[in-house]
């Protein structure tokens, strides 16, 4: 595989939405389908080349870091390395540049774990991988159709032009394609962010005014598994074949 080999997963969060799932557990051990959702993230890294992943944890993080450990003691792939903010969740970009002294000087794949999907034929992560060009961008986002998609904003995230460039909507407007949360970046798009908790977004559209940031919207039908009715329904749809 021509990705990286490295990957950041963010599995920090509070996950206040998914109660009273996440009343004993991080919402990284939420299952659906008969897999915790951590486990199927990484699974879908594995099949794109990834080697080493490495995990935030918070939340519970003593019950997600023996999960981990277990699944690490098995020998699949990726091996686990962990990022410890038990003191402080750090959110997205906080908790990437928290991580990079544990992640390589080169692209890294990023990803959340509250997302599942099928019918992509296992490649939706090789069209990041393939769309991937450090020269044209510093970020690289996976995203899909807002209508064929399930437990996103209804009104989507961002348009993307013929060349690949993601404009993110204006408020009031309604966007054709929902992020759904993999990507490919540069370590320095963190590198410079303040200390503490910080978000991705901000920095994202900063970079967009340059054509920094770009996409790909490969098919596929993704679900956000955000709260216990998101699972409920994409536990249902994966029943189903």
């Amino acid at each position: 595989m021509s990705g990286p080999k490295v990957a950041m997963v963010l599995a920090a969060g509070l996950g206040t939405r998914m109660r009273p799932l996440t009343d004993d557990r991080p919402k990284a051990l939420v299952e659906v389908g008969g897999r915790v959702l951590i486990d199927h993230m990484l699974d879908r890294l594995a099949q794109v080349g990834v080697e080493t992943a490495v995990v935030n944890v918070h939340a519970f993080a003593d019950r997600l870091e023996a999960h981990l450990r277990a699944r690490d003691a098995t020998g699949v792939l990726p091996r686990i390395i962990l990022s410890d903010e038990r003191a402080e969740p750090l959110e997205t970009g906080g908790g990437i540049r928290h991580a990079l002294h544990l992640l390589p000087d080169t692209p890294f794949w990023v990803a959340n774990i509250d997302s599942v999907w099928i019918g992509d034929d296992g490649r939706a992560l090789e069209a990041v991988a393939a769309a991937w060009d450090p020269a044209r961008m510093d970020v690289c986002l996976l995203t899909a159709s807002t209508a064929e998609s399930m437990g996103f904003h209804d009104t989507g995230d961002l348009f993307l032009s013929p060349e690949g460039e993601v404009r993110f909507k204006d408020a009031g407007e309604q966007a054709p394609l929902v992020y759904v949360g993999v990507h490919i970046c540069k370590p320095s798009v963190v590198a410079d962010g303040p200390d503490g908790p910080f978000g991705l977004l901000p920095i994202w559209k900063r970079l967009t005014q340059a054509g920094r940031v770009h996409g790909v919207a490969p098919p596929g039908l993704w679900m956000h598994v955000g709260d216990p009715g998101a699972r409920d329904a994409a536990q249902a749809r994966l029943a189903a074949g």
